[in-house]
């Protein structure tokens, strides 16, 4: 399968998904209280509780990335908007090289794909939606982007998971997906 048949049937339909799904909850959901996430949902003035003390969609504004690392930091609007664009290129260059075989690591580079274009865009409009925002300048506006994540899970024996949403979904499944395409090769090798 080619990079633009993946792009078009794995990536592009993955990626509408994620940003209906947060425009949605951006339009449907008040803005959450505090940054970090608040660690009670009952905290917060909305949510939909899917699965009872397990399962909830809320709304959360992750300026800084996986688990909510760099949130409400200085420096992360700057990191978070160029690690984006440096994955990007690696990636484009990883499916030059071939790096990407198989069907695994065909539909690993898909999903990471649509992740990484599902948040980049988060990061880059989303401050420009921010009501208490309206008058700041394009450069404020932009530095105040951030990722909505809305899918709330609680584990037992560990409690509420980080906040994530479609796209972060799309990488950690990419992911798992680049373990396997990397072990199947080592085993094709030894065979």
């Amino acid at each position: 399968m080619s990079a633009k048949s993946l792009i078009l049937f794995i990536t592009l339909p993955l990626y509408i998904i994620d940003q209906i799904s947060k425009w949605w909850i951006v339009m449907n959901f008040a803005p959450p209280p505090s940054m970090p996430a608040p660690s009670n949902v009952a905290d917060l003035e909305y949510h939909i509780t899917v699965i009872d003390g397990f399962l909830n969609i809320i709304r959360v504004h992750n300026t800084g990335v996986a688990f909510g690392m760099g949130n409400g930091t200085t420096w992360a609007p700057f990191v978070f908007l160029a690690v984006p664009l440096i994955a990007l290129t690696i990636i484009t260059i990883a499916w030059k090289k071939k790096f990407f075989i198989g069907w695994t690591g065909k539909a690993a580079f898909a999903l990471l794909l649509a992740g990484i274009f599902g948040n980049l865009t988060d990061r880059l409009t989303q401050g420009f939606a921010l009501e208490h925002l309206k008058d700041e300048s394009f450069w404020t506006r932009l530095m105040n982007g951030y990722v909505v994540d809305f899918i709330d899970v609680i584990l037992p024996f560990y409690g509420n998971w980080p906040t994530f949403n479609v796209a972060d979904s799309c990488i950690c499944v990419a992911a798992v997906l680049m373990v396997i395409c990397s072990w199947n090769e080592e085993h094709n090798k030894k065979a």
